[in-house]
């Protein structure tokens, strides 16, 4: 595992342990996590690809990188990452603003480098949400007024992709997520310097030949259910996958089913 980079790059975690023929995995996870949010993913995968964890301007070991922090600001320090590490094919899997980088990377110039693309939750760059929009809204004026630690404690407590997550604590492990966003410094709430705009790139979709799997709970936040639908129509070759008892976090919540799902597809694709 490596982990030690320069201090204007992001931090990352390169798990080589299988042959080098092998192909990559690259995680990338949401808003106030980090790359910690795919610790079952990279005990089921770790031992067939080659796993690339990316924690993002601002999140866990990266919080000394900073601002603006934006969607495309995002997109580079991955990119960054990619091309620091040498990866020049992956499959990339990302959660909410995670999967929105990979939607930017697919869409551009480096777009040839992934080979498929797992988006859990996923948020369309360009497009406002409502539901982030008004929780990520009221974090930051919390943070500002009140400070970081209310707005972690209102964050986990009151945003509604938590639902099920905190209706089903011990399954779901809900002290274990809280926990890391406990460990959220919340730079990105504080920074007021504007991030670089994102047009929508949802024509750029429609000639997008990538193999695409949206994954959402079936109680995801109606706005993140709308906008996989929104994907799914747009990408010739995805497919959708609902997780019985699921909300907005499937990956972290379920696991063992999302972990399987994924598998398949994978393999499908390597074939």
């Amino acid at each position: 595992m490596n982990s030690t980079q320069p201090r204007t790059l992001a931090h990352f975690d390169a798990i080589d342990s299988v042959a080098p023929d092998r192909p990559w995995l690259v995680m990338v996870h949401g808003a106030t996590q980090h790359s910690g949010v795919f610790d079952r993913q990279v005990a089921d995968f770790r031992d067939r690809y080659r796993l690339l964890l990316v924690d993002l301007p601002g999140h866990g070991g990266s919080t000394h990188v900073p601002g603006p922090y934006g969607q495309a600001e995002y997109t580079d320090a991955v990119l960054a990452v990619l091309d620091h590490v040498g990866v020049d094919a992956m499959h990339f899997w990302g959660t909410h603003t995670g999967a929105a980088i990979g939607l930017l990377l697919a869409t551009g110039d480096q777009g040839h480098r992934i080979r498929s693309l797992i988006l859990d939750g996923v948020v369309l760059p360009g497009v406002e949400m409502p539901s982030v929009t008004r929780n990520y809204g009221r974090a930051k004026v919390t943070a500002r007024t009140r400070g970081i630690e209310a707005a972690r404690r209102e964050w986990f407590d009151q945003s509604e992709w938590f639902d099920v997550t905190r209706a089903h604590p011990v399954e779901c492990r809900a002290a274990e997520h809280r926990a890391m966003i406990e460990a959220f410094a919340g730079a990105p709430w504080l920074d007021t310097a504007a991030p670089r705009a994102v047009a929508s790139i949802e024509d750029k979709l429609r000639s997008l030949s990538t193999p695409a799997l949206l994954v959402n709970g079936e109680h995801d936040l109606p706005d993140f259910l709308v906008t996989a639908e929104r994907v799914g129509q747009a990408l010739p070759n995805a497919q959708r996958f609902i997780v019985p008892g699921g909300g907005g976090f499937p990956l972290w919540e379920f696991p063992a089913v999302v972990n399987a799902r994924v598998d398949e597809f994978l393999t499908r694709v390597d074939a």
